[in-house]
């Protein structure tokens, strides 16, 4: 009787997390941007100052998530992300959660979003307050990158594009090497894992595990080697670097417990 009453209890937390979460979109958009802007004027100081609103609410998310029972986190292996400091952060993707985790650790955290996310009525507001990164535009893409590193933030991007389910096989587009060698990044490298799998691609919110997920994250100290930006041979070392971040991150979470 106490596991059935723990898993109602868990599936209605965890719907009870997805309105705070819209709402709490909602509520940055139409109330707490808006009051920065008129406080503060200048672009550049606007965008830092939302992302890090966002930092803090996430947050707050986070542990909200833990008190409510839904997950368990166990942070403690990448604690080391709060102290980075113009980092490409390159990370597995099993669940839905990941970025909002990173955010909540990284107070300067950038991200590579969908276009999509800039359509979203719960989110749109959030991504274009902060200023982070849409992927429809390659070019752009690359240069928007640059600036950002450059500026101090730490850019977060998934390698693998979308989440993988757990029984697929880890596939990297080249999206994120490209970033690296081009913009010549420093990559930090997180191993993320969900036990048991939840919220992941095309599973409803309401199809929760029959125990408690604990979520885990840990940093990588040694990543695979950057290639030099040689424009003559760019594709051919994008390739290859993608290819040891596959087996990199496959390794990496094999040993992962």
């Amino acid at each position: 009787m106490t596991q059935q009453f723990n898993y109602f209890w868990r599936v209605i937390a965890t719907g009870i997390c997805f309105a705070l979460f819209g709402v709490g979109g909602l509520l940055l958009s139409v109330i707490v941007f808006p009051l920065q802007r008129l406080v503060i004027k200048d672009t550049k100081a606007q965008k830092a100052l939302a992302r890090k609103t966002v930092h803090h609410t996430f947050k707050f998310f986070i542990a909200f998530m833990q008190f409510v029972g839904i997950f368990k986190f166990n942070l403690q292996q990448a604690q080391q992300l709060r102290l980075l400091n113009g980092h490409l952060v390159m990370a597995n993707h099993p669940s839905l959660i990941d970025v909002v985790v990173l955010i909540s650790m990284i107070p300067n955290a950038d991200c590579v979003v969908k276009t999509h996310l800039f359509k979203n009525m719960f989110l749109k507001g959030v991504v274009s307050n902060t200023g982070y990164i849409s992927n429809a535009d390659p070019e752009g893409l690359l240069q928007d990158c640059e600036a950002s590193l450059k500026a101090g933030n730490n850019l977060i991007i998934f390698p693998q594009g979308t989440r993988t389910k757990p029984e697929e096989n880890l596939r990297f587009q080249r999206g994120a090497a490209n970033i690296a060698i081009r913009c010549q990044a420093k990559v930090t490298s997180v191993m993320l894992k969900v036990i048991p799998s939840t919220l992941t691609k095309n599973v409803p919110w309401y199809r929760i595990p029959k125990t408690k997920a604990h979520f885990s994250a840990m940093v990588v100290e040694h990543s695979p080697n950057l290639p030099k930006n040689n424009v003559s041979q760019t594709s051919k070392d994008v390739r290859q670097y993608n290819r040891d971040l596959e087996d990199f991150f496959r390794e990496e979470l094999s040993k992962y417990g």
